[in-house]
């Protein structure tokens, strides 16, 4: 009877950890006041993933307009987290995403091409999903 139950407790303790692994990787803390009033610093956001452990949750090439993204930056040293709010294609034909911060007088200075995209909010009702200010605590941990 001990065994069982030791082996059941394992099992729980093991599926609590995967379940905060996968969580946390699906989670990520705003760190600036560019997509106020959408997103404040110190939020959290829930997000999709392009690469998550090898798994593809989201196709970088199928973003649209009013998406908001998580992508590597050429003009900041940090992921930033704007939205779409063009696509168009080079002379290439490669597809590429025109973005901004909602508070921001003007969009970013440089495309975003899909190889950039690491992560898109997950939207419910057209509505992002987040956790208002429990990421202040990984800000003052970083040193933001």
């Amino acid at each position: 009877m001990t065994d069982r139950r030791e082996l059941l407790e394992a099992g729980a303790y093991l599926l609590l950890l995967l379940l905060a692994i996968t969580a946390s990787q699906h989670m990520n803390v705003v760190v600036s006041g560019s997509m106020e009033p959408v997103f404040y610093r110190g939020d959290i956001v829930i997000i999709e993933k392009t690469d998550f452990f090898g798994i593809s949750e989201l196709d970088p090439k199928t973003l649209k307009v009013g998406d908001i993204i998580i992508y590597d930056a050429t003009w900041f040293p940090e992921p930033v987290i704007h939205r779409v709010i063009k696509v168009g294609r080079d002379a290439g034909g490669e597809k590429y995403y025109v973005t901004k911060g909602d508070n921001n007088p003007s969009p970013d200075p440089a495309p975003v091409y899909p190889s950039q995209v690491k992560a898109r909010v997950l939207t419910v009702n057209s509505q992002p999903v987040m956790i208002p200010k429990v990421g202040y605590l990984t800000i003052w941990l970083k040193g933001l």
